[in-house]
C-alpha cells in the first residue's frame, strides 16, 4: 500500500470498470515533465513506502532539473520482468539455486518465486543450419529440440514449479515482437489498480516496446532476478533528451533508413545513461511499426530508452493486434487522465534536443562493424572498396595484393583489393569468389520482421525480381526469420510466400537467427575458399547488431540494411556492386536490370498491408500461446519446488554463487597484488566479453565438452549452454576478434600467464585457473565505451568467476558497470584525461587497491588509490553509482543481497 504522502490516490471509471489510479497532477511541477518522467514518478507515487521510496524522492522527481546532471536516486519498480531463453535460462537457473541456498540456510524455498509477472519467450535457440528449401523450417526446428532438450525440459519445470513464470514455446517468434503484438498491456491492470505498463527485460532491445509508449529497457539477468524478487530497480533520475520530429517521410525511404539516421544522430550527440523521447508533429506520422523500429535500435543509440508517447495510432495497433475493446478504451482514458497522451505542439521541459526532417532522410546500409556507421546507399560501392582495405591484410600501397608463388598475383582494379578465386558447387557448377562477395543475405531480427512496411516490400522486390527472371547469386546463404507467425500468414494470404522462396528465402525459423551468430554454417565450399584465401566477405541482414565476429566466423564485414536491400544485395551478389546505378541482372531477354526495375511504389506496398493483415491473423497466432506444440508438450519434466539437477548435464549445472555463504556479511577489503589478465582497447563490447556463437573444439570449452562425452557435432553455441556455468567460464573473453593487448599478435582468448616464468601465452581461462590457484586476484584494463552490447549477464558473471576483482576504464555503457557490480567486482575508471598509455600502464605490472575499506562504514570512496609494482600510481574514480549499487558490493553481488532479504523477513 502506498503512503500516499501527496493525497494522489484517487478512480478512474472506464465503461462498467472502475480502477484504483495515483493522479500524477498531485504533485508540482508535473505537468511540465517529459512523458518518461511522468511515468517514473506515477511509479514512486504508486510505491511510496516511507522508506525506499520517500515523499522526498517524489518531490524531486516533480522539482526534476532538466540541466543538472544526475544526482538523485530514485527506486524504479517494474511492473513486469520480460526474457528470452539464452538470458532467461541462467536466471530460472539462479531462482532453483536461491531456492535450495534458503532452504540450507532453514529459509523456506517457497519464498523464491517471482513477485511481478514474468514471461520469457525461447526465441534464440534456434540456427539457421538449413536454408533454401521448403522443409528448412521443420528441419531446423527437429535440430533445435534435439540440441536444446536439457533446456527446455529445465524451462517446462520452471513453468510449473514457480508462480507468475511463464513461458512462450519454441517456434513461435522472437521476444520483443511476441511483446508489442501481445503481451504488452500499455497501461496495466493488477489489484484493482490501473498504472502504466513498465518492464526490465533481459535483452537490451527490450526498448522496442518504447515504441507502444511502455517504459523499460535491457538489464542483466542478475538485475532481473532481483526484480522478478520484489527488488527495485536502483536509479538515477536521468537526462532526458528531447528527439523532435518534423515532415514525413519521402517515398522509397524505409523505417531501416530513418533509424540508421537517428543512430547516427544520437551516437554523435551522446546519450549513453539517458532517456531519449520523441515529440513534434512527426510523431504523428510515424507509424507505430516505424516507433518500435525505433525504438529497438535505443542499445545501438546508446540511450536506456527510446519512448513515444501514447496517441491515437497506439490504439490502432492494440485494436489490430487483437487487444479487447475494454484494454484499449482503458488505455485512451487513462494516457488522458494522466498526461500522457500525445499534444503535437507541446515543448516538454528537455535536458538537451535534437530535430530531424523525415523528408531528409535517404536510403541508407550500416557497416562495415557498428550499427552507428551509417553509410548512404549511393555511396556504398565506393565505401566499401576504401573499408575492404582494413580487413585484407596482403595489400601494398599500390593497391596490389601479395600471395604465394602458388597463386596468381592479382592486381586490384582502381585499387580495389580482389582476390578471385574459383570455386565448385555440389552440383557441379563453378563460379568466382572475391573480396566483398555477400554470402549471408538475411531478413531477420524483430528490429525490422515486426514492421509489415518493409516486410511486405522485401517480398515484393522478390515477386518483381522473380518476374524478371532474376534469382540471388548461388554463393549467399539467403534465409527468413521473422519475429511471428503473422508475418508468414500475411505473406501466405498476399500470395507472396512463392516468390521469396524462389529466390531462396524459404522459411528458417521464427526466432533470433543471423543477428545473434545463429546464422549456421555457410556451404561447405563456400566456407573452404573463404578460409583458404582469406577472402574478406560480407553479410547484408536486416538486424540491429554487425560487430566483429557476431555474424558468422568466416565473415568479415558485415552490413545492416532494411529487407528489401537484403534481397537486392542477394540478387547483386556483392558489395562491389553500386546497386543504386549498376545493373542487378538480366531479364529473359538479356536486358539489364536495375534496381528501380524492382522496387515497389509507396502504394503498392500499402495497399497488400492494408488488404492482408487484419486483427483475426493475430488472434489466431497468440490464442494459445503458452501451450507450445505437441514436441513442447510431450517433454518429460521432474517436480517439486527444488530442482532435481543431472550431474551428467552438460547444459543445466548448479553455480557456485552461494557456496560458502552466510546470513552475516563479511567486510569488503582493498585488493592488492592483482595481475591483469586483459588489457584492451575501445569499444569492447559485451559480444567480446561474454560466450557467443560456436564453439570450436580446440578451445577450453571445446575440450570440456569433449572431455564430458559431447560429440563435436552436438557442441551446439555457447548461448544454449548458459545453463552450464562451466561452459560459459571458460568461453568469457574467448571472441574470435578480441585483441588482448598484452598477448600482441594474437587474436581470441588469449593472454599471457605471469604465474609462469616470462608470461607465456595461454588460454584467458586456463591463466586465470593459475591465478585463482596461487591466490591471485585479478583486474581488466579498458578504454573507452567498456561493456557496450547486447549480451549482458555472462559478460558479468563471467568475469567474475574468472577471479577478477576489479576493472579500470575510461567510460562504461551503463547495463555493463551496474552488472560488474551485481558480481560483486568493483567498477572504476582513470582519472579524467587520462588513459592506460598516459599512464604508462603495459598491463604486466601487479596492482593493488586502496580505499575500498571506506565501503564498510556504509559510504562510498569517491576514488581509490591504484598502485603497481613498477611505481605508477594514480587515484581511480569509484562507480558505484548509487547507494542501492553500493549494499550489492557490500553483500558480494545482488543475489546475496536479495538472499540475504529474504531470510531476514
Amino acid at each position: 500500500m502506498s503512503a500516499n504522502s501527496f493525497d494522489a490516490r484517487s478512480t478512474l471509471s472506464v465503461g462498467d470498470e472502475s480502477y484504483e489510479i495515483f493522479r500524477l497532477d498531485k504533485v508540482e511541477g508535473s505537468a511540465r515533465l517529459p512523458y518518461s518522467l511522468k511515468v517514473l514518478l506515477e511509479n514512486l507515487l504508486r510505491t511510496e513506502d516511507g522508506a525506499n521510496i520517500t515523499a522526498d524522492h517524489i518531490r524531486a522527481l516533480g522539482g526534476w532539473d532538466s540541466q543538472a546532471q544526475p544526482s538523485q536516486e530514485i527506486q524504479f519498480t517494474p511492473a513486469r520482468v520480460i526474457m528470452q531463453d539464452f538470458t532467461g535460462v541462467p536466471c530460472v537457473v539462479d531462482l532453483a539455486t536461491m531456492r535450495e541456498a534458503v532452504k540450507e540456510l532453514g529459509g523456506d524455498p517457497a519464498k523464491i518465486n517471482p513477485l511481478a509477472p514474468a514471461e520469457l519467450v525461447i526465441d534464440h535457440s534456434v540456427i539457421a543450419d538449413k536454408f533454401g528449401t521448403h522443409e528448412a523450417f521443420a528441419q531446423n526446428v527437429e535440430l533445435e529440440y534435439g540440441r536444446n532438450k536439457e533446456r527446455y525440459q529445465f524451462l517446462r519445470w520452471g513453468q510449473t514449479a514457480f508462480d507468475e513464470f511463464k513461458v512462450v514455446p519454441p517456434g513461435t517468434g522472437i521476444v520483443h515482437q511476441v511483446n508489442i503484438e501481445h503481451l504488452a498491456r500499455t497501461v496495466m491492470v493488477r489489484g484493482g489498480q490501473a498504472y502504466p505498463d513498465t518492464l526490465v527485460g533481459t535483452d537490451s532491445h527490450t526498448t522496442m516496446v518504447n515504441g507502444l509508449g511502455v517504459l523499460g529497457w535491457g538489464v542483466g539477468g542478475i538485475e532481473a532476478e532481483a526484480a522478478m524478487l520484489g527488488q527495485p530497480v536502483s536509479m538515477l533520475i536521468p537526462r532526458v533528451v528531447g528527439f523532435k520530429l518534423t515532415g514525413e517521410l519521402k517515398p522509397g525511404t524505409t523505417a531501416t533508413d530513418l533509424v540508421l539516421t537517428i543512430t547516427e544522430m544520437l551516437r554523435k550527440h551522446g546519450v549513453v545513461g539517458k532517456f531519449v523521447e520523441f515529440y513534434g508533429e512527426g510523431v504523428g506520422a510515424t507509424s507505430l511499426a516505424n516507433r518500435a523500429t525505433i525504438g529497438n535500435m535505443s542499445p545501438e543509440f546508446g540511450s536506456t530508452a527510446a519512448i513515444f508517447p501514447i496517441d491515437d495510432e497506439t490504439l490502432k495497433y492494440l485494436r489490430l493486434t487483437g487487444r479487447d475493446e475494454q484494454q484499449v478504451a482503458l488505455v485512451e482514458a487513462y494516457a488522458k487522465e494522466q498526461g500522457l497522451w500525445l499534444d503535437p505542439a507541446a515543448e516538454p521541459d528537455f535536458s538537451e534536443k535534437l530535430e530531424l526532417d523525415l523528408a531528409t532522410v535517404v536510403p541508407s546500409i550500416a557497416g562495415p562493424k557498428r550499427p552507428q556507421d551509417r553509410i548512404v546507399l549511393a555511396n556504398a560501392a565506393e565505401q566499401f572498396k576504401t573499408d575492404v582495405r582494413n580487413y585484407v591484410d596482403s595489400v601494398d600501397e599500390a593497391g596490389v595484393e601479395s600471395f604465394p608463388a602458388s597463386d596468381a598475383p592479382a592486381v586490384s582494379p582502381n585499387g580495389v583489393p580482389s582476390n578471385p578465386v574459383t570455386v565448385t558447387a555440389p552440383d557441379g557448377s563453378t563460379y568466382e569468389l572475391d573480396h566483398g562477395a555477400v554470402t549471408v543475405a538475411a531478413i531477420t531480427s524483430c528490429t525490422n520482421t515486426s514492421n509489415p512496411y518493409v516486410m511486405v516490400a522485401a517480398a515484393l522486390v522478390a515477386k518483381k525480381a522473380v518476374e524478371k527472371g532474376l534469382t540471388r547469386k548461388p554463393w549467399v546463404k539467403t534465409t527468413l526469420a521473422p519475429g511471428s507467425k503473422v508475418v508468414t500468414d500475411y505473406f501466405d494470404k498476399a500470395g507472396l510466400t512463392p516468390y521469396l522462396d524462389k529466390i531462396g528465402f524459404n522459411l528458417v525459423g521464427y526466432g533470433c537467427t543471423t543477428c545473434i551468430g545463429n546464422s549456421g554454417p555457410l556451404p561447405d565450399e563456400v566456407s573452404k575458399a573463404v578460409n583458404d584465401h582469406d577472402l574478406a566477405v560480407t553479410s547484408v541482414l536486416s538486424g540491429n547488431r554487425n560487430f566483429e565476429g557476431r555474424i558468422n566466423p568466416d565473415v568479415k564485414m558485415n552490413y545492416l540494411a532494411s529487407p528489401p536491400l537484403v534481397v537486392a544485395y542477394a540478387i547483386a551478389g556483392s558489395m562491389k556492386v553500386d546497386i543504386t546505378k549498376d545493373a542487378l541482372g538480366a531479364d529473359q531477354d538479356g536486358k539489364p536490370v536495375f534496381l528501380a526495375d524492382i522496387w515497389p511504389t509507396e502504394a503498392e506496398v500499402n495497399d497488400v498491408v492494408a488488404n492482408t493483415i487484419g486483427e483475426d491473423m493475430f488472434n489466431k497466432s497468440y490464442q494459445d500461446v503458452f501451450a507450445g506444440d505437441a514436441q513442447w508438450q510431450a517433454l518429460s519434466i521432474p517436480t517439486g519446488n527444488t530442482f532435481e539437477w543431472d550431474a551428467e548435464s552438460t547444459y543445466v549445472r548448479k553455480p557456485p554463487y552461494f557456496e560458502g555463504m552466510a546470513i552475516e556479511t563479511s567486510p569488503v577489503s582493498d585488493i592488492t597484488g592483482a595481475r591483469v589478465l586483459a588489457k584492451l582497447g575501445d569499444s569492447v563490447t559485451t559480444d567480446h566479453i561474454s560466450p557467443a556463437g560456436a564453439i570450436k573444439a580446440d578451445t577450453p570449452a571445446g575440450k570440456y565438452l569433449t572431455e564430458h562425452g559431447v560429440e563435436r557435432r552436438d557442441f551446439n553455441s555457447y548461448g544454449s549452454r548458459r545453463g552450464n556455468h562451466e561452459v560459459m567460464i571458460r568461453g568469457t573473453f574467448a571472441n574470435i576478434r578480441l585483441r588482448n593487448q598484452i598477448a600482441p599478435g594474437t587474436e581470441g582468448g588469449y593472454t599471457r600467464d605471469f604465474t609462469q616464468q616470462d608470461g607465456p601465452v595461454s588460454f584467458i581461462y586456463d591463466a586465470s585457473r593459475n591465478y585463482i590457484e596461487q591466490g591471485t586476484p585479478l583486474a581488466i584494463l579498458a578504454g573507452k565505451e567498456y561493456g557496450s552490447g547486447s549480451s549482458r549477464d555472462w559478460a558479468a558473471k563471467g568475469t567474475a568467476l574468472l577471479g577478477v576483482k576489479a576493472v579500470i576504464a575510461e567510460s562504461y555503457e551503463r547495463i555493463h558497470r551496474s552488472n560488474l557490480i551485481g558480481m560483486g567486482v568493483i567498477p572504476l575508471q582513470y582519472p579524467a584525461g587520462q588513459t592506460a598509455e598516459t599512464l604508462g600502464l603495459t598491463g604486466e605490472e601487479a596492482f593493488s587497491f586502496t580505499g575500498i575499506t571506506e565501503l564498510n562504514d556504509g559510504t562510498t570512496p569517491r576514488t581509490v588509490k591504484v598502485t603497481t609494482d613498477t611505481g605508477v600510481e594514480f587515484d581511480a574514480v569509484v562507480r558505484i553509482d548509487t547507494p542501492g549499487e553500493a549494499d550489492y558490493y557490500r553483500n558480494g553481488g545482488i543475489l546475496q543481497y536479495v538472499l540475504r532479504s529474504l531470510i531476514a523477513k
